[in-house]
């Protein structure tokens, strides 16, 4: 009964050493076949590239006013049609004048009187200074004549300012268009009653095509660094994407940023012109600019190959004996589905394209090279 007693902490001891051995062959096995796994791996190339940023678009007429009654009226004549293309001095509205040219005739005849009133006081000024030479009356006189020519006189400015303003106003009964444009909804017909102020149209002149568009401040600081560098590459132009997702077919220049960013949202706005001969943009339309910028021998890699840990972006690289290891970097930009290297990885580094998320740093991998321009060729 000893003899078994003691034989027994031996075979158990013998079962956990075989146990233990066991599980480090399996662990090996693991091991053994994690290293013959197969990964896609691509090269790391400089490939001078066009960025392309797209950003919504608020499209507006060069020119587009609101044409509003400057008097009091009835509508009288309606010339034009909501949609019609006009000239500059066109007529498109009357409002009824009679009211406006009574009040034109009543200063007309103001002015005559006192024109007749100032003559007869210079008369009578040249009769009393013929009498005041002959000693018949005082000097006192002519002056008093000549205080009232002056008052007289002060009535003709009084009553040429009255048709003056009585002209401007009866002018104002006919509205003509400011500009060679288009006219939008036309709100009031023939007979309403038109107030001071009252919304009559609204002209755009479309020929050609104001369009802004935000851009983020470090977007803004990407785009002013690579115009500074060479001045001979300054790149103003931008396209346009209209809403049916179709390609506007005129090139448009940017021609000034505003002077401040937006407190709520950190962007400043562009403004870019477009040419509009076929009258195909209208004011309100939507789309999106589409800005592009070149940059020389950027360094690319796929978003795929990338992942974060704490605000860093990895990559797994693989050495020349296809080992990897984690290595991080600085992006500069995104675009498509690569990003531009700013620094921590250089052309001719080899990183795993797909599949990191069963790699771990150190392993030893059977590489499958995955051509870069193939890559870039399948995706911009």
């Amino acid at each position: 009964m000893k003899n078994k007693t003691k034989a027994f902490p031996t075979i158990l001891f013998l079962l956990v050493a075989l146990f233990t051995a066991g599980c480090s062959a399996e662990s090996q096995v693991v091991n053994e076949r994690k290293s013959e796994q197969v990964f896609p791996v691509t090269q790391i190339i400089a490939k001078d590239t066009v960025l392309h940023h797209q950003y919504v678009a608020d499209i507006q007429a060069v020119q587009n006013v609101e044409l509003r009654a400057r008097v009091q009226g009835f509508l009288e004549q309606v010339y034009v049609d909501e949609g019609q293309e006009v000239t500059k001095g066109q007529l498109l509205f009357k409002l009824n004048d009679e009211e406006y040219k009574e009040e034109l005739a009543k200063a007309r005849a103001n002015l005559q009187g006192a024109l007749a009133e100032a003559k007869g006081i210079k008369l009578e000024i040249d009769r009393l200074r013929m009498l005041v030479e002959k000693n018949v009356i005082s000097k006192t006189e002519i002056d008093v004549a000549k205080a009232k020519l002056d008052a007289a006189n002060s009535r003709i400015v009084a009553a040429r300012s009255t048709i003056s303003n009585a002209s401007i106003k009866l002018s104002y009964t006919s509205i003509r268009a400011p500009f060679d444009g288009i006219i939008d909804r036309i709100p009031h017909r023939t007979g309403s009653l038109i107030d001071h102020g009252s919304l009559l149209t609204t002209a755009s002149n479309i020929s050609a095509i104001y369009v802004y568009f935000n851009v983020s401040e470090n977007e803004y600081l990407q785009y002013i660094k690579i115009q500074a560098e060479d001045p001979q590459k300054k790149n103003n132009k931008v396209r346009l994407i209209l809403a049916d997702g179709s390609p506007y077919p005129y090139e448009g220049n940017i021609e000034t940023v505003e002077s401040e960013f937006k407190s709520g949202t950190g962007s400043i706005a562009f403004r870019a012109r477009f040419p509009n001969p076929d009258k195909t943009l209208k004011h309100g339309a939507s789309g999106n600019i589409v800005l592009s910028n070149a940059v020389e021998d950027a360094i690319l890699v796929p978003q795929k190959a990338v992942f974060s840990i704490q605000d860093k972006n990895y990559v797994f690289l693989v050495d020349s004996t296809n080992q990897v290891s984690m290595k991080s970097f600085v992006p500069q930009t995104r675009f498509s589905s690569f990003y531009i290297v700013e620094s921590g990885l250089k052309p001719g580094d080899r990183i795993v394209l797909e599949g990191i998320q069963s790699i771990e740093s150190g392993m030893q991998i059977t590489p499958r090279l995955v051509g870069m321009d193939s890559l870039i060729a399948a995706t911009l």
